[in-house]
């Protein structure tokens, strides 16, 4: 039978500790006792556990041996802010597809309304990619990174300034049709070696990117790539994207 899997808040060498919302499901829904087996997630590694404790808001485990997991992907997102209910669904997909971290950023085209609450929406961000990662039984929870404008991100992450950083940066592209996707991973895995690459792949807002914001990936270095003729929307190239990685790092 397969066990239940739990993050854990709190962890030392020999114990785990689950607090609040899950560990009065735990309590009050599951009915845990001490005793039960459960796999507990524990500063990125997975753990078979048992529980030693039981309280209101609070589950204790003893780790009894730690298990092979799947890594994440070595992707980051980097998302324009776009309709919440849309971007909640992305991250949520994210997470179940493996991404590593979520970057959302405010480009030209970002409804301003929309700017304006991103940053009071990150904590539930953070929830559903947790929630997520439960219900997928991946070994960690991706980062949520707080909201900064695209000029920032693409700056902070650039390859022309930061090439020892080793990432390489992708911008899914409108009027990109010469270089896709697949193509572009060909080159980094290539250029990584027999090491994993790590990577950086932006996704537009609703309308695209701003001529001034294509001149600002290319001054940085990042690669224009394409997923394809047929226009997407916003969510629907972030999960485009992430299962084509997918397809070539897994």
């Amino acid at each position: 039978m397969t066990r239940r899997r739990w993050i854990a808040e709190h962890w030392d060498e020999a114990t785990a500790t689950i607090l609040g919302a899950q560990a009065e499901h735990m309590a009050r829904v599951l009915r845990t006792l001490p005793g039960m087996e459960a796999d507990v997630v524990a500063g990125g590694h997975v753990f078979h556990a048992e529980v030693a404790a039981v309280g209101p808001n609070e589950v204790r485990f003893n780790l009894i041996a730690e298990v092979q997991a799947d890594p994440a992907l070595p992707v980051t997102l980097v998302v324009s802010v776009y309709k919440f209910d849309h971007m909640e669904w992305a991250i949520e997909k994210a997470t179940e597809l493996g991404v590593a971290a979520v970057a959302p950023v405010i480009a030209r085209r970002t409804e301003k309304h929309l700017a304006l609450a991103a940053e009071k929406r990150v904590e539930r961000w953070r929830r559903i990619a947790h929630e997520a990662a439960l219900q997928s039984r991946r070994s960690d929870v991706p980062l949520i990174h707080d909201p900064v404008s695209l000029a920032e991100r693409v700056r902070a992450t650039s390859p022309a300034t930061r090439p020892a950083s080793g990432s390489t940066c992708m911008v899914l592209a409108e009027q990109e049709r010469t270089t896709t996707l697949r193509q572009a991973l060909d080159e980094a895995i290539a250029a990584a070696q027999e090491q994993m690459p790590t990577l950086e792949i932006a996704i537009g807002p609703e309308g695209g990117w701003a001529p001034e914001e294509e001149a600002l990936f290319d001054a940085n270095g990042w690669v224009a790539v394409s997923l394809g003729p047929r226009i997407l929307r916003a969510e629907t190239a972030a999960i485009a994207a992430l299962a084509v990685v997918a397809s070539y790092l897994e």
